[in-house]
């Protein structure tokens, strides 16, 4: 787990104090050291988290081999490295070292480019092939690894996170309005583009070849979730399935040669990876939960509680406060850099920060609700149906959050007329005609949400205080399950995992598996009042992000509509976090807040 960045140049070489800056601008995700190697036009950077091999996994790693020469930096975990390894070192390799990723090197060496297929994982990396003249571009297939990259005049420049990529622009480019407009209506932006112009994500499950003699890039799809086939299988057989899967999943999860935990938020997916730690390996379990003081909004921390106890864990709950929250607002934003807006990302960020105290890995249950069909909007219903006759998409993921009422009068004309839309109806077409609805709708989130918004407040804010993420339920192998099951082993009505809440009834309580999914919420509406709304409201009607996208006399109706008992918060947290993302980003590139900071400062 680490943090990369690098410059590809057609002329010249890379300048050291310019890779230098890169690598300050992502050393938060690698603060173990870090390092840089310059090779004719290639320079890389790495800054490391030190997981496996401590003492002699530095990176760059470089690899020789039937008169070629390989150089790698990548972020990560190999999750099946040491049996890759057995392999190769049965056919004669030389390995440098212990590290989970020299296995890449080796894997490209062999296979080339569908040696990337060999790798069980989450990651992101850059490798540098000497003999072909290239670089490699490539992402793990759930996308839980983030790489960006940016095509300049003369040089292809990456790294893992846009901050580290700002740092290598000679120049500040441009917002996009049109990701803004995504942003706003859909909580995320997806795809290939991004909030600044000219700079591109590699998408999950592709990789990006650089000729180093002339900057041409060549994309190729090494995994897509459209290449999953349904099945017919029966809930005893599908649960014995599982059951073989999961347990070489968690297994591979829980190599480590440093002290891991858990995030137990007390729904049913942290609480099966729980579960599953208790009975496959043998050490106390160090779980962590969060909650809220003085607030109506009921959270799980009582749930994580009780089942901490039973599992005899080393628990820490953290019960925080509306100030705990709102104070992490500026850092929050700062770490995501890419804008999305999951409120969770707050509590996650304290969270992270206590949690790094003890350890260096930590578990969490993102996925399960993607691939075993979890969320509500999932089932079929005659509001869906009605919905996918007018506008498509089976009715999923249709419907705009400032497409009515108040919020659409708050909204700016431009950004009220681009079609934020696109991706999900393309999407769903794109799906296999043998697909149900329902595994359309997941991979929809699979695609969008997934990527771009859940492992983007997991990982940017997990790394920020150098702390690796570990997701088992974003195994592409337990997606590939998950989406395969016919609809009926996954949702009951509009319950839905229904096959891990079967599989889990040995080791969880029945009260816990019956109960409907809550997600992790945070008070909002609670919390955005008094004077904090009044002096919220100052500041936005001044910023100069909300004065260039949003209407003003609207944004006044939409604060009043607060202020009188009506939940608009959302809306206005949203135009919060733009604010404060353009101080950062826009107005003031390169700024770094501290963990705490009071967000009406950065209006």
């Amino acid at each position: 787990m680490c943090g990369v960045a690098g410059i590809v140049m057609v002329n010249g070489h890379p300048d050291e104090a310019l890779l230098n800056k890169a690598a300050s601008a992502i050393a938060h995700r690698g603060p173990d050291g870090h390092a840089q190697l310059i090779n004719n036009g290639v320079g890389l950077v790495h800054a490391r988290l030190a997981i496996i091999d401590l003492e002699g996994g530095d990176q760059p790693l470089s690899f020789s081999n039937n008169n070629s020469s390989y150089h790698l930096v990548a972020n990560g975990e190999i999750y099946n490295y040491l049996e890759l390894a057995k392999d190769y070192r049965q056919q004669g390799n030389n390995f440098v070292s212990d590290s989970d990723c020299e296995l890449i090197l080796h894997a490209y060496a062999d296979k080339g480019l569908e040696g990337i297929k060999l790798l069980n994982g989450m990651f992101a990396f850059a490798l540098h092939d000497e003999h072909k003249q290239q670089v490699i571009l490539a992402r793990d297939r759930l996308g839980i690894k983030p790489l960006y990259f940016a095509k300049l005049n003369d040089s292809v420049i990456f790294s893992s996170e846009i901050k580290g990529l700002l740092a290598l622009m000679p120049q500040q480019p441009s917002v996009r309005k049109e990701a803004i407009a995504d942003y706003l209506q859909n909580q995320f932006n997806s795809g290939r583009e991004t909030i600044f112009e000219n700079v591109y994500r590699v998408l999950p499950g592709e990789c990006i070849s650089i000729d180093t003699s002339t900057l041409n890039l060549n994309y190729q799809q090494y995994w897509s979730p459209f290449d999953i086939v349904p099945v017919q299988i029966d809930q005893l057989s599908a649960m014995h399935s599982f059951e073989g899967l999961f347990e070489q999943v968690m297994t591979e999860h829980m190599r480590s040669d440093v002290s891991y935990g858990l995030f137990l938020s007390g729904g049913i997916d942290s609480s099966l990876i729980l579960a599953a730690l208790d009975r496959w390996q043998a050490d106390p379990i160090r779980t962590y939960s969060i909650g809220y003081s003085g607030v109506a909004m009921k959270d799980e921390l009582d749930q994580a509680e009780s089942l901490a106890k039973h599992f005899n864990t080393e628990h820490v709950s953290l019960r925080v406060t509306r100030d705990d929250l709102f104070n992490r607002i500026v850092h929050s934003v700062w770490s995501t850099d890419d804008l999305m807006r999951d409120m969770a990302s707050l509590p996650t960020s304290l969270l992270s920060e206590r949690a790094a105290k003890d350890i260096k890995v930590v578990f969490s249950g993102e996925g399960g609700d993607e691939a075993f069909a979890g969320y509500r909007r999932y089932s079929a219903s005659v509001e869906n149906w009605l919905k996918g006759i007018v506008r498509g998409t089976g009715g999923f993921r249709t419907r705009g959050q400032w497409q009515d009422g108040l919020p659409a009068k708050a909204l700016c004309a431009e950004l009220k007329a681009i079609d934020t839309r696109r991706q999900f109806k393309d999407i769903w077409q794109q799906a296999p005609k043998s697909w149900s609805n329902m595994q359309r709708r997941q991979v929809i989130d699979l695609l969008t949400a997934l990527p771009d918004n859940l492992f983007v407040k997991g990982d940017r804010t997990m790394m920020s205080f150098g702390l690796e993420g570990r997701v088992p339920f974003s195994d592409h192998r337990i997606v590939e399950f998950g989406l395969a099951l016919p609809d009926q082993l996954k949702m009951k009505g509009t319950t839905g995992k229904q096959l891990l809440r079967q599989w889990g009834q040995s080791v969880l309580s029945a009260e816990l598996l019956a109960r409907p999914k809550s997600g992790f919420h945070v008070p909002i509406n609670e919390w955005l009042s008094g004077s904090f709304l009044k002096q919220l409201e100052q500041k936005i009607l001044g910023n100069r992000a909300v004065m260039r996208y949003f209407n003003i006399e609207g944004v006044r109706q939409l604060f009043a509509a607060q202020r009188n008992g009506k939940n608009v918060a959302r809306h206005i947290w949203c135009m919060m976090q733009i604010g404060i993302w353009h101080q950062l980003f826009v107005e003031s590139v390169g700024s770094k807040p501290s963990a705490e900071e009071n967000p009406l400062d950065w209006l």
